[in-house]
């Protein structure tokens, strides 16, 4: 099981080298975190801190393959209620989430130029 997450996040990242990992994390902790994790609006303490990157990695592939910030954010929302198990899902922070992954793909000099 492992084996197969470090292999589907090798290639995430190999899809979008160019991807700043920091930024992304970034964008998730102040826009997303669903369980909280965050505190009073900061970072995570560094054993946390990778704690949503598969979920990043994976809207940002969602997008940058042609799916809409609408699909991406399905995608967060759904990872909320059904993986993490939550009962209330802010769908609002998920399409902003959404949103700025698409803004920060559009703006980088190796991202996709269009993003629906």
């Amino acid at each position: 099981m492992a084996e197969n997450y470090i292999f589907r996040y090798a290639w995430s990242m190999t899809l979008h080298p160019k991807i700043h990992l920091s930024r992304l994390r970034g964008i998730g902790w102040k826009l997303w975190d669903p369980i909280g994790l965050a505190h009073n609006g900061s970072s995570p303490d560094e054993g946390g801190a990778d704690e949503y990157d598969h979920y990043l990695l994976h809207a940002v592939s969602m997008i940058s393959r042609g799916g809409s910030k609408d699909q991406a954010a399905v995608y967060l929302t759904s990872i909320a209620s059904e993986h993490m198990g939550l009962s209330v899902v802010n769908a609002d922070a998920a399409a902003a989430t959404a949103q700025a992954i698409a803004d920060y793909l559009i703006s980088s000099p190796d991202g996709p130029k269009t993003v629906r």
